[in-house]
């Protein structure tokens, strides 16, 4: 593997919270690359992951962004930790064009070319978040509760693909952090370019996992392509 010669990448975030979903293996494998394979929770039922973030720092200011990936298989390196999960992003949305931009260019992220307004409500033991583009046509409403917080830096793997070019990038998150399986959020899915490539009523509207980073930071190490 070739890694770029840069340095690491900071953001720092009030709060990220998503959670894993049941999903089709037939439109998982659609959504992906060639070269990678969804993980199955069992057979024909692949993992639809959701991901929202409210960024406070980066090097294109404050935006909040929305990530649609495939769980696949991590990559197992030698001297690293053993990642917490490995996305596949399919679809990325934010809230300004600057970081838009900046994770085309640097990462080669596949986004919504328009912003999205994201509205992020805490309750009582829960965030919702709802997703709406900048004409205000819905995307997807997002809950996730929390359980118990400890403190943490976790691993997760993140592929990416521009043209016939391969690319990973290791991505560590550092934070207070809250993951249960008590399957009480939920998610509501729109007839939306956003989620274009999902059969929407085949996607599980409570999610078996969730997560939920309080503030934080999140750190790229540089992208090696692959």
């Amino acid at each position: 593997m070739k890694r770029d010669d840069m340095e690491y990448t900071y953001y720092g975030f009030e709060n990220c919270v998503g959670a894993f979903f049941e999903m089709a293996t037939d439109d998982a494998r659609h959504l992906l690359p060639p070269h990678l394979q969804p993980m199955e929770m069992q057979h024909t039922r692949s993992i639809l992951s959701v991901m929202a973030f409210q960024f406070t720092e980066s090097e294109v200011g404050a935006y909040d962004e929305l990530v649609m990936a495939v769980i696949v298989p991590p990559m197992v390196e030698p001297g690293k930790p053993l990642p917490k999960a490995a996305f596949s992003p399919y679809k990325v949305a934010t809230s300004t064009e600057a970081a838009r931009l900046h994770a085309i260019e640097r990462w080669h992220l596949p986004h919504l070319m328009k912003d999205v307004r994201m509205d992020f409500t805490r309750g009582d033991g829960q965030m919702d978040v709802k997703v709406r583009d900048v004409d205000g046509a819905p995307i997807l409403d997002l809950l996730v509760t929390q359980h118990e917080y400890q403190p943490s830096r976790n691993m997760y793997n993140a592929f990416t693909v521009d043209g016939d070019a391969k690319f990973k990038a290791n991505i560590y998150m550092e934070a207070p952090h809250s993951e249960h399986e008590e399957e009480n959020g939920s998610l509501t899915l729109y007839e939306h370019s956003m989620n274009e490539g999902l059969t929407i009523d085949d996607v599980a509207t409570y999610p078996f996992r969730e997560q939920w980073y309080q503030a934080g930071q999140q750190t790229f190490e540089p992208l090696e392509t692959i």
